[in-house]
């Protein structure tokens, strides 16, 4: 898909057409996340990798104290 730079105001910016949007599952006031990649590429998403990474973390200490978490909730 190709999309032009445009002046937006003060700021430089593209849109994002509609059918993008849908797939991405995003709207008009919605955060999203810019990752930069190789070779001046770079990904869009609506999910902070920052928090997945803090998740898996989570994930791991919970399965190793899986037995003490359970113990507490009684």
């Amino acid at each position: 898909m190709k999309l032009e730079v445009k002046k937006i105001g003060n700021s430089t910016g593209f849109i994002l057409p509609k059918e993008l949007l849908a797939r991405l599952k995003i709207a008009q006031g919605d955060t999203v996340f810019v990752s930069e990649g190789p070779e001046r590429s770079f990904t869009v998403s609506p999910y902070d990798p920052r928090h997945e990474r803090v998740m898996e973390t989570a994930r791991e200490v919970m399965k190793e104290y899986q037995d003490t978490f359970r113990a507490l909730a009684k």
